[in-house]
């Protein structure tokens, strides 16, 4: 195998390597669990471009540096600057990430994502509309953007509207981090593996073997927590009225139910009900581009209200866990603000 090095654009925040029919790809910031750039957009979308004109290649992998996840998500820390300081950064950085998910989305080779711990926000985008969708033993999977006043973004409404019953929408509001087994049941993995057989899977498509979203001896979702409280969920998170539906699980006898009712209560509530709303209408959809454009003008959107430079800086800058929201509940938030936020 050839060693991993900097693609045509020279970063080395993402490095590439040839290894027999394999195209593999390292995200290579392990200090912040590989969270994404502009610059590893530009050169993940620069790579598989040529990898896609590449006959020797025949299926791509990604992965990501160090031991503690493959990516952590967007640099929201570096979006949240760029909107302050009064330039389009952030929002240039979401429509070149989103072009990039559905590059991958649409790939015409096997795209094979080894989701091996942490895998937020971003990260997902990367991964959960691969061909192959590797969790393992150590994955925390999320979607955990309602903590800092924005929604899952990158297409993660697809897959999670048409998860079982309420589930993705339990995820959604909620930014609950699931297991590789649970992300399986949602409809955002294949398959989990053992993370020590990674390499050896890995070796026998570079070596020319079919890509396998469930490798032989890989596990489902036999196990799901999120399967086995299906019934609450359900009977929770049913209809589009975020009051209402926290007011059920306020009020559930259910231990677990009222644990997510005090989680939502802590999210910013103009989240949560964009969140809702943006799970509903991406139901109704027919392709991960169009949920992919909705994405980019309800991060305009959410950009313009205090609440994502206000969950940011409490949770990532002054880290002192005290957002002020916006809205002081979810009975507060205006329906029609709501509808804004998706009219561009």
């Amino acid at each position: 195998m050839s060693d991993f090095a900097p693609g045509p654009t020279g970063t080395d925040e993402v490095l590439f390597a040839r290894d027999g029919a394999l195209g593999r790809v390292l995200l290579n910031r392990p200090r912040a669990i590989n969270s994404l750039t502009r610059a590893m957009v530009a050169a993940l979308r620069a790579q598989l471009d040529v990898w896609a004109d590449d006959a020797e290649i025949t299926a791509v992998s990604l992965e990501g540096a160090g031991e503690r996840g493959l990516c952590a998500g967007g640099d929201v820390r570096a979006v949240r600057e760029a909107h302050l300081s009064g330039t389009a950064g952030g929002v240039d950085f979401w429509a070149e990430e989103y072009v990039l998910d559905a590059q991958i989305a649409e790939y015409p080779k096997p795209f094979v994502a080894v989701m091996d711990g942490i895998v937020m926000g971003g990260g997902l985008g990367l991964s959960m509309f691969g061909a192959a969708r590797w969790t393992t033993e150590r994955s925390q999977i999320a979607m955990p953007e309602t903590i800092i006043g924005f929604f899952p973004d990158v297409a993660a409404t697809y897959l999670l509207s048409r998860a079982p019953g309420e589930a993705g929408t339990h995820v959604a509001l909620t930014g609950a981090s699931v297991t590789g087994t649970d992300a399986v049941h949602l409809g955002l993995a294949d398959a989990v593996v053992e993370s020590a057989r990674v390499p050896e899977l890995l070796a026998a498509i570079a070596a020319g073997g079919p890509v396998e979203p469930v490798p032989a001896g890989a596990a489902g979702s036999e196990g799901s927590e999120l399967a086995a409280a299906q019934s609450w969920i359900d009977e929770c998170y049913a209809g589009d009225d975020p009051v209402v539906i926290h007011a059920r699980l306020r009020e559930h006898p259910d231990p677990a139910a009222r644990a997510a009712a005090e989680t939502i209560s802590l999210r910013s509530p103009m989240s949560v009900a964009v969140t809702l709303e943006a799970l509903r209408r991406a139901k109704g959809t027919g392709s991960v581009r169009e949920v992919l454009a909705t994405d980019a003008v309800v991060g305009r959107g959410l950009l313009a209200g205090p609440d994502f430079n206000e969950g940011v800086r409490a949770q990532l800058v002054d880290k002192d866990r005290q957002p002020r929201w916006e809205h002081a509940s979810l009975a507060e938030v205006p329906r029609d603000r709501v509808l804004e936020v998706f009219s561009g």
